[in-house]
């Protein structure tokens, strides 16, 4: 239950993203979430191994890097998914940044631990 509870938040975060940056736009609310579970599984098993082989550029940029790293996988689920659109490289990583936030204040809000 709480796995469709984040998905959800996810979806909702990535659905308000359009209001924010005008160079991102979402279709729908189905397109939202699917691209939610597309940029779960993307972060999930290919942004792992893609951490793993930029370490050293990582290290070398104090882990700034990151963010190109989250950008790529956020344009990325862009390309696969239709109905989901970013307009280039740095709307992606400004996208990545903002999507995060909106879900870890969403989940702050949401999923309170007792």
């Amino acid at each position: 239950m709480r796995l469709l509870l984040i998905w959800a938040i996810n979806a909702a975060a990535l659905f308000a993203l359009p209001y924010l940056m005008s160079s991102i736009t979402v279709d729908s609310v189905g397109t939202a979430i699917i691209a939610a579970l597309v940029l779960g599984l993307v972060n999930a098993l290919i942004r792992p191994i893609l951490v793993l082989l930029t370490l050293p550029v990582t290290f070398l940029t104090l882990g700034l890097f990151i963010f190109v790293i989250n950008g790529l996988m956020f344009w990325a689920v862009s390309q696969m998914v239709g109905g989901f659109h970013v307009a280039g490289f740095w709307s992606a990583v400004g996208g990545a940044i903002l999507y995060s936030v909106i879900s870890w204040i969403l989940s702050a809000l949401i999923l309170k631990e007792k």
